[in-house]
């Protein structure tokens, strides 16, 4: 398993990287543009040079025949030779490269002067090897003239490069010691930066390990940065459905526990009875078929009840068609109906709801179920579903008692059955978990006539599905 990924690391690295390369593109610039600058600044001594050396030189005769003289020590560059780290030399010679005077090895000149010279002076700049160093060279075509004569000396003056290579380095050495020292204040800010910024993270995690066990309260940060209050959000709405299932997980706990002790009491003592005797054996086993029958609702139920939960807490919820499934479900319970021998009536528009098809399943078998069940022997029983703008109404009317109004106010509680010999009153009570979860609502209302009961309404409402 990989080792999870530090942030400071990859701040380090995506600032530092990107800072660095640049640091040395940059250097290398700088040290383009120093030797460049050094250049210009030698190559004004390098012609000063030659002109001194210009004004050493005598002419006798005119143009091709003049006899150009240089009377110029080799003592006279010192001058310009500069703490002895570069040494100098010189050659004057005819346009033809006659040799006058200076270093007779130093090669000719063989180029051309450029059409826009850097100085008022006919120059040109160039390197060049000279005794196996590299060399710097200054050639001036000087005009001569006297009273004898007048001709034109080439004068090439050269020198080494310790000097300026020697100040390039240098202001390279500077440049990198700076560079490095923003490097360094660049990854400290950094990681001050990203020590300050995380801090929140840090305190949260301490405050989080520090809850007792099963505290699920949301997380109250109001000073932290805005860019970690989505993340908050977020785990406050986890921490939520996680107290929600656990609270409903205890729940079911509580009353599985409760609730199946008391037919699994009834069982065995049904057993023990039929054991002894005291019951014939046909209707011994009649009872506890009973007994297990209504274990077997009450826990199909409780599960049911559980489920609900299960399916509130998907994300993604389909849309399915209440009418449909209400038609599907009527027919099911066809043989209840006549076994009752029900004027039953179904009126269905089309309902698409956002909601699972289990769950509206569930829900139309529970309400049809208990208005068959209590609905007198050949009374009518009315099934209706409209489709308004934007919710969908299931009415069922039956001909039963009725509810008195103390039962009502707990009727949708668990196991608040108005008749626990027929039931475990679990049934509206999924039936409110499933509308709840769907976002809707679920009412129970007597029929009135004067003041006779005729009846008992269950009305449903159910946000419809507007589909894109």
């Amino acid at each position: 398993m990989s080792r999870p990924r530090s942030l400071r690391r990859q701040l380090l690295l995506g600032i530092l990287l990107p800072t660095l390369l640049f640091v040395c593109v940059n250097t290398y610039s700088l040290h383009r543009q120093a030797l460049a600058a050094l250049h210009t600044a030698y190559d004004r001594t390098l012609l000063a040079s030659a002109k001194t050396i210009s004004e050493q030189l005598d002419v006798r005769g005119w143009d091709e025949q003049a006899e150009l003289r240089a009377t110029v020590p080799f003592a006279a560059l010192e001058a310009f030779e500069a703490d002895n780290q570069s040494r100098m030399f010189y050659r004057v010679s005819t346009l033809q490269g006659e040799l006058i005077s200076g270093f007779a090895e130093l090669p000719v000149w063989r180029g051309t002067i450029p059409a826009r010279p850097p100085y008022a002076a006919l120059v040109d700049f160039y390197d060049a090897r000279f005794r196996g160093e590299s060399v710097r060279v200054a050639v001036l075509l000087q005009p001569v003239a006297s009273s004898e004569g007048r001709g034109m000396a080439v004068i090439q003056v050269a020198e080494t490069l310790e000097l300026r290579e020697a100040a390039a380095l240098q202001i390279l050495w500077d440049t990198l010691a700076r560079q490095a020292l923003l490097l360094a204040v660049v990854a400290a800010v950094v990681v001050l930066v990203t020590q300050r910024a995380t801090r929140p993270v840090r305190q949260l995690s301490s405050d989080l390990q520090s809850r007792a066990e099963g505290d699920l309260a949301p997380i109250s940060a109001p000073d932290a940065p805005r860019e970690l209050q989505p993340l908050i959000a977020a785990t406050n709405a986890v921490m939520l459905r996680l107290s929600r299932l656990l609270a409903h997980q205890k729940r079911f706990v509580r009353d599985a526990s409760h609730q199946l002790r008391t037919p699994l009491a009834v069982l065995k003592t049904q057993v023990q009875s039929a054991r002894r005797g005291d019951l014939p054996p046909a209707q011994a086993l009649e009872e506890m078929g009973d007994t297990v029958e209504r274990a077997t609702q009450l826990a199909n139920q409780m599960l049911a009840l559980a489920k609900v939960e299960q399916l509130r807490q998907q994300g993604h919820v389909p849309v399915a068609r209440l009418d449909e499934v209400l038609r599907e479900v009527a027919l099911e319970l066809s043989p209840l109906v006549a076994q009752g021998d029900l004027d039953f009536g179904i009126e269905t528009a089309a309902a698409p709801v956002r909601a699972h098809d289990w769950m509206l399943r569930e829900l139309c078998r529970n309400l049809l179920h208990n208005a068959i069940r209590h609905a007198p022997g050949g009374s009518e029983l009315a099934v209706t579903l409209r489709a308004g703008a934007d919710q969908a109404v299931l009415t069922i009317a039956d001909a039963g008692p009725g509810i008195d109004d103390e039962l009502a106010a707990r009727l949708f509680q668990p196991f608040s059955a108005g008749d626990v010999r027929h039931g475990s009153g679990l049934g509206l009570a999924i039936c409110q978990e499933i509308v709840q979860a769907l976002g809707g609502s679920i009412a129970l209302s007597n029929r009135r006539q004067g003041e006779r009961v005729r009846g008992l309404d269950a009305v449903v409402r159910l946000p419809l599905a507007h589909q894109g």
